[in-house]
């Protein structure tokens, strides 16, 4: 039977039986893909969905697995790395003088001084200003000589054993008091702050963390 033939028959709706087996076919056919089509479009689209978002996260574990897989694996080399950081940093620790030591530093830094023939016109030590877990003990420096002694000064404190750096360097004429006179042949002077630190005791610290949350409860 062709769709020329189809279109001649009377076919009624009400009663489907009475078809040509060929047209109960085609509608069979046509309902088949019509409920196939309609299970896709209800259930099947959203299962579609759901499986592309399960294998998008079954990526993102995969991807976080193989990165605490890949931290687990250099776990060991972690835990040496956190101990070497460890003991640099006891060292560099050990550098800061205890406040006991305080003073024997700046007896040292004086020497320096006089041994590389400097003329100490002021040697004067400032308050501490507290940092986190050191405080800086900054330390006025005038000294009259030449650049030469100026530098073996400099090189003197920076091989102390403790550490002491030199800030706010100024150097003119020693003749008057004009820092914009060319340097002539004579003595020199030198204005300079130097810096030294010590490590904040453990009673030190909490007296000051207290300090300062009371200083914000305050406010």
């Amino acid at each position: 039977m062709n769709l020329s033939e189809l279109n001649n028959l009377n076919l009624d709706p009400n009663n489907i039986g009475s078809w040509p087996v060929a047209a109960r076919a085609i509608v069979i056919v046509l309902m088949c893909i019509a409920i196939l089509f309609a299970g896709y479009y209800l259930d099947t689209s959203d299962q579609v969905l759901t499986l592309e978002k399960a294998e998008a996260k079954e990526n993102e574990l995969k991807q976080t697995f193989e990165h605490k897989q890949a931290k687990a694996a250099n776990l060991d080399a972690y835990k040496e790395q956190m101990k070497e950081m460890e003991r640099s940093f006891g060292t560099l620790l050990r550098q800061l003088p205890s406040k006991t030591e305080v003073a024997d530093l700046l007896v040292d830094i004086s020497r320096v001084g006089i041994q590389a023939g400097l003329e100490f016109e002021l040697f004067k030590p400032e308050a501490e200003s507290p940092k986190e877990f050191y405080a800086e003990l900054p330390i006025r420096l005038r000294v009259k000589g030449n650049y030469h002694q100026f530098g073996n000064f400099a090189s003197g404190t920076a091989a102390l054993p403790r550490i002491v750096t030199l800030h706010d360097l100024d150097i003119y004429a020693s003749s008057g008091n004009d820092k914009g006179a060319r340097p002539g042949s004579g003595p020199m002077i030198m204005e300079a702050t130097a810096k030294t630190y010590r490590y904040l005791e453990q009673e030190e610290t909490g007296a000051r963390k207290v300090r300062t949350r009371r200083g914000r409860g305050k406010r």
